[in-house]
């Protein structure tokens, strides 16, 4: 069976179906959690725990984060993380003076499920397309400065910096950690970089099936109608503003509409958020299944969106070295032949 191969033809696959299988055994036993056998089983550790394994997952994301960038990477990077990270803040403050319930907005929209879905982007999702569609490869290494924008410290940043929630000191520090640990070993160490950067992948269906055990699927339809929604806005306001961005940086604007997207480890904000701050803990169910419907929207509609641009812009990476290389292949056949008479 193709398992893995069925799974990976859905965008965030990985994330969204571990998800939905948590979230069914929860609905069909919503007394399971209190169970006593149940929890001190490890079954119950996988479907309860996933802070712990969100924990692990920040180490290993951050071992694949470089602390080295120059130049035009540093520039691209900083230009388009900055702006995905102000974009957010300055929805963040709408919200806060707008909405007068800042949980439950149009459509059942929370700020938290707003702000988690805006501030951060698709890493792998940009890198394949600057890498088949755009015509300099460090287009594809600024991710390594974008890449900052994982985990929640920023979304807990945001939240708190406009007002719509509030965290101590310590929450950051204890909440950006993990993922720091995991830059450190991964920049002093190539070997610990690869090791831990494996399991990266494997973790996201395990922390997804617990972030899963936590939702109701009473909820799922009207929160994913309203995470179908709230992917359309983070690929049209981000989508406008990185372009625009990369443009005023010297670049073409692709790798900014290729940006506009939220991330699969996105849909894992929400729960980390609501474990610091209670305030969030109510809707933070159902801001998980908004974001992950979002992941899936901006999945689908960025690279037909960033393909369309590509095309506008003339040839891309790929398609000039197809033409020289036959350029250079009739060049050298010509040479030949003259060579021969």
């Amino acid at each position: 069976m193709k398992i893995k191969a069925v799974v990976d033809k859905v965008p965030g696959g990985m994330m969204i179906f571990p998800l939905l299988i948590g979230a069914i055994i929860r609905t069909i036993w919503p007394g399971l959690p209190d169970d006593t056998v149940f929890k001190s089983s490890f079954t119950g550790g996988l479907l309860t725990g996933s802070t712990s394994l969100l924990a692990a997952f920040y180490i290993c994301l951050g071992s694949t984060i470089e602390f080295r960038a120059a130049g035009y990477v540093l520039k691209k990077g900083v230009s388009l993380w900055l702006s995905k990270i102000v974009t957010a803040a300055i929805i963040g403050f709408l919200i806060k003076f707008l909405a007068p319930d800042q949980n439950h907005m149009f459509l059942g929209l929370s700020a938290l499920a707003i702000v988690a879905a805006f501030s951060d982007s698709n890493g792998g999702l940009y890198m394949a397309l600057m890498g088949q569609l755009g015509k300099r490869q460090e287009d594809v290494a600024a991710y390594s400065i974008m890449s900052l924008e994982s985990g929640p410290f920023f979304t807990m940043l945001i939240l708190g910096v406009a007002g719509l929630a509030a965290f101590p000191l310590r929450a950051f520090i204890f909440a950006l950690l993990p993922l720091i640990i995991g830059m450190v070993l991964g920049n002093l160490d190539k070997n610990m970089r690869e090791f831990l950067s494996k399991g990266k992948d494997v973790l996201i269906p395990l922390f997804a099936i617990g972030l899963g055990f936590g939702i109701n699927l009473k909820d799922v339809f009207q929160a994913g109608f309203a995470g179908i929604i709230l992917g359309f806005g983070v690929v049209v306001v981000t989508g406008v503003v990185l372009y625009l961005v990369d443009r005023l940086v010297g670049g073409t604007g692709l790798a900014g509409v290729a940006a506009a997207s939220t991330a699969g480890n996105a849909a894992a904000v929400p729960m980390a958020v609501a474990a610091v701050y209670t305030g969030y803990q109510s809707v933070a169910g159902q801001a998980t299944v908004q974001v992950a419907a979002a992941v899936i929207v901006t999945s689908i509609c960025v690279p037909i969106i960033t393909a369309f641009f590509a095309k506008r812009s003339g040839l891309t990476r790929g398609e000039h070295s197809v033409q020289q290389e036959a350029e250079q292949q009739s060049h050298v056949d010509v040479s030949a032949k003259e060579a021969h008479n």
